[in-house]
């Protein structure tokens, strides 16, 4: 008893000073980040950033706070194409893991409260295409920005749960956006599924370890509507979180 305390309340400190070794490290880069705004074109600038975000500061992140990631299916994965990619969402490290996961860069669809964050807001200002799902014409505009982006070569990142699940459910119910968007543009649908990520971190609570992503085959928008394109990868996910069995190092 006296050990699982002892190890719970390192899980919540090593949480407390990840969170803020994020914000630390994050405070750091803007340097960078601000240069290359400043000597670059919008979109070169965009490229450059997004590049530094996912294949520098996110790799170092998790490296230096324990989480070590088991990718299982690039070979579904190809970076000379656009995706609409999706994840399951089950904790606040997600963002993290789905952009090492992909070997690629992508831009994410966020939630427009994040803007709010100190230091970091700033980033997903000018970095993620976000969307108020309170407003209609914040959501509108947003399937506006996701189209153009997919036209302009870039994959884009939905989480189809809306939220983060804090269900006892595999998956929380899909919204459609997503997969409307991969039909009207005709882009493939690239399901990424985190095996275990709840047993490394619950709330602000971390545990040093291995995560296990599974990439699915790409589902291609021809001959499905919305409803069943949604339907085949969520049935794919499920087979992968059903069947397969996670690292537990």
């Amino acid at each position: 008893m006296y050990f699982c305390a002892i190890m719970r309340l390192f899980e919540g400190i090593w949480g407390v000073w990840a969170i803020l070794f994020f914000l630390l490290l994050m405070t750091l880069s803007l340097p960078w980040l601000l240069v290359n705004a400043l000597c670059f074109g919008e979109k070169e600038a965009l490229k450059r950033n997004i590049y530094f975000l996912h294949r520098v500061f996110s790799p170092v992140f998790l490296t230096l706070i324990g989480i070590r990631l088991r990718v299982d299916g690039l070979e579904h994965v190809s970076t000379d194409q656009p995706y609409v990619l999706i994840s399951n969402h089950r904790s606040i490290l997600d963002f993290i893991i789905n952009a090492v996961a992909f070997p690629g860069v992508f831009r994410f669809l966020a939630k427009h409260e994040l803007r709010r964050i100190p230091v970091f807001g700033w980033v997903v200002q000018k970095m993620c295409l976000t969307v108020d799902r309170a407003n209609t014409a914040s959501r509108v505009q947003s399937v506006v920005e996701l189209k153009k982006a997919l036209l302009d070569g870039w994959s884009i990142f939905i989480y189809p749960e809306g939220s983060r699940n804090k269900t006892r459910e595999p998956l929380a119910p899909f919204y459609d956006g997503a997969f409307r968007i991969a039909l009207e543009c005709q882009t493939p649908v690239l399901a990424q599924t985190l095996l275990n990520v709840q047993n490394r971190t619950q709330g602000l609570y971390l545990r040093p370890g291995v995560v296990h992503v599974v990439w699915c085959k790409p589902v291609l928008p021809a001959q499905h509507d919305a409803a069943s394109l949604k339907e085949a990868v969520r049935t794919a996910m499920l087979d992968v979180l059903q069947n397969h069995h996670p690292a537990t190092a």
